[in-house]
């Protein structure tokens, strides 16, 4: 039924965010064969910056990430601050700008779900394990 593949997983959160910062994503930026980047959202209580690394699809001059927490009951928290406050800042390796972040639904919803399932086949067991929609955001470069 599933393609899931247990990810190699030696890389991960804060270690990831520095590591990719670092380098400019010469590190973190693949991971486990699929590209990543780096949002930064505000926190919706402490109004302090969180950063998290997520894989990503890229779609022209947009970026797709699914809110998918491995497929938990629970919306991701950074997901639950860009619903807040959907200004947030971008950085795909050295390339770092401030971006709009978009819940999409419908055929868009769709379109994104099938690029990031080509980058991140395990999206598709993370949504049987779950009875939530699991989000779908396009994050576009603000200003632009």
């Amino acid at each position: 039924m599933s393609e899931y593949k247990q990810p190699d997983i030696s890389l991960l959160g804060e270690e990831h965010v520095a590591r990719y910062r670092e380098t400019d994503g010469a590190v973190g930026y693949e991971w486990n064969g699929a590209t990543c980047l780096l949002l930064t959202t505000k926190g919706r209580s402490s109004g302090e910056p969180r950063t998290v690394p997520l894989i990503f699809a890229a779609d022209g001059d947009r970026s797709i990430v699914i809110a998918s927490k491995g497929g938990a009951p629970e919306h991701p928290q950074w997901y639950q601050n860009l619903a807040a406050s959907p200004g947030v800042e971008v950085q795909i390796k050295g390339d770092r700008f401030d971006a709009i972040a978009r819940t999409v639904e419908g055929g868009e919803r769709e379109h994104c779900w099938g690029l990031a399932r080509a980058i991140w086949p395990n999206y598709d067991e993370y949504a049987a394990r779950t009875t939530r929609v699991i989000p779908v955001v396009v994050l576009e470069r603000a200003g632009g």
